[in-house]
């Protein structure tokens, strides 16, 4: 069910946050989705929150791993996917924190469905228009597939539906958490935080959530982006609950506290730390469980390649080829690089436009001697400073470096690290696989599945460049 998980690892990672969420903001998609259509009138994105209670249950040993995914109905009656929330292990009662951004039009009714899924089986779904009124929810009977509702109990889910803001500002903190009560009889707690914002209703949405860091009661977090969309303002209210990880889905409350932004930026600029409590069982008296802290706060903005180009940057574009020995000899017809005696073009040698690409190319062939071992930082490294060059001399320009490669790489770590280095530079890069080689570490590269690249030293690539 494309990025889904299903195991207790999986379940354990951090949740999709402000750059690595494909709904937050723009959605060029969805956009394209409406305006195929011929949908050229005004609209606004809307941001929609689900949640469900009572879900029918699936599992025999366990619960359910519910996952929702949102559809719009076009004219002819298919549906067309706009967007899916993450898995959640072992719950009837889910809270998903990946939202799902729609294009909303006033003059135009607009059917959607939504299908709830136990990872891999459709269950249940229900047919819906889009809310009219701005931060309003709306709860409904999930139905079975073929529409029938109230033949069983399948659950009820809601739907929150807000107006997002269009903003480039994003805060990037990280947090830890000392003296935190112990849940476990055998070992130690394994924590994780969960971030909600407190909307109109009185109620609260979560917004994401931190990895899980296995039996330790002073953890320290992996850092958390969160977008301007996701909490609004600095001055709005967030809740901040740490909870202490069960497979079983019935993750126990360690504590927690509520904060705005603007109060945790205080936090880490004092570097002091804030309680975290719970109720007592009489309900009367708050329980000291541990204290937060935030080591690290900032803020800044966050651009996309969109953002350059449309700014009038001009665009650069670098290649570089792969020369490794395990390309083959030049000599032989079934190496990659191979060179035909009647100067006819390989089978990797057909692009037209660039013929300083290919002439460059084809000299290098006659005096490069193929080698090892396959090294991508260095040819990054080269091309981030070209790149930075020209920030510093207020160039507006933008950068594409290409990488053709047999797809072994040697520097993975180094590569990584790499690239986190320079996620703030104008730079993207587009890397192609020739030959039969199996290219699947070259996906570690790429951060479109959801989690944002991070270098040994822990540091978060500030926008996924790959």
């Amino acid at each position: 069910m494309g990025n889904c998980y299903s195991g207790v690892e999986g379940g354990k990672q951090q949740s999709p946050t402000a750059t690595n969420n494909n709904n937050a903001g723009h959605n060029d998609a969805v956009e394209f989705f409406y305006r195929s259509r011929g949908l050229h009138q005004h609209f606004t994105r809307v941001e929609l929150s689900l949640s469900a209670i009572n879900l029918r249950d699936r599992d025999i040993i366990s619960k359910s791993d519910p996952m929702a995914v949102v559809y719009a109905k076009n004219i002819d009656g298919k549906l067309e996917e706009l967007g899916r929330t993450e898995v959640i292990l072992n719950s009837l009662n889910p809270t998903w924190i990946e939202k799902v951004t729609i294009a909303f039009q006033f003059e135009i009714v607009q059917p959607l469905v939504f299908h709830v899924y136990d990872v891999d089986t459709k269950f249940h779904n229900i047919p819906v228009k889009v809310l009219t009124k701005q931060n309003q929810s709306l709860t409904l009977n999930l139905c079975s597939k073929i529409g029938h509702v109230g033949l069983r109990n399948l659950g009820v889910l809601t739907i929150h539906a807000e107006e997002t803001v269009a903003s480039r500002r994003v805060v990037e903190m990280m947090l830890h958490c000392s003296y935190l009560d112990n849940k476990d009889i055998f070992s130690k707690s394994d924590p994780f935080l969960r971030i909600s914002r407190i909307v109109e209703s009185g109620g609260s949405i979560p917004i994401c959530k931190t990895e899980v860091v296995n039996d330790n009661l002073n953890p320290k977090w992996k850092p958390l982006c969160l977008s301007m969309q996701q909490f609004g303002s600095k001055d709005n209210p967030l809740i901040i609950e740490c909870f202490d990880f069960n497979s079983s889905g019935k993750h126990s409350l360690i504590g927690k506290l509520q904060k705005s932004v603007a109060d945790l930026e205080k936090l880490q600029e004092g570097k002091s730390g804030e309680n975290l409590t719970i109720t007592s069982h009489h309900g009367h008296k708050k329980v000291l469980k541990g204290e937060l802290f935030v080591d690290q706060f900032c803020e800044k903005e966050q651009y996309s390649f969109l953002d350059y180009v449309c700014c009038g940057f001009e665009l650069n574009f670098m290649v570089a080829v792969d020369f490794t020995a395990s390309n083959g000899n030049p000599q032989n017809p079934d190496s990659l690089h191979y060179i035909d005696p009647s100067s006819q073009l390989n089978s990797y040698q057909k692009v037209e436009g660039v013929e300083g690409i290919m002439s460059a190319y084809a000299s290098a062939l006659h005096n490069v001697t193929l080698a090892g071992p396959t090294l991508f930082g260095q040819v990054i490294k080269r091309a981030a400073q070209i790149a930075s060059q020209s920030v510093s001399y207020n160039s507006k320009k933008y950068f594409v470096l290409l990488i053709i490669t047999d797809g072994v790489l040697t520097d993975l770590q180094e590569t990584k690290d790499t690239l986190v280095k320079v996620s703030d530079l104008p730079l993207s890069i587009l890397i192609v696989g020739v030959g039969g080689a199996d290219f699947g570490q070259m996906e570690v590269l790429d951060a479109d599945k959801g989690q944002r690249l991070e270098s040994s030293t822990d540091r978060v690539a500030t926008r996924d460049i790959v």
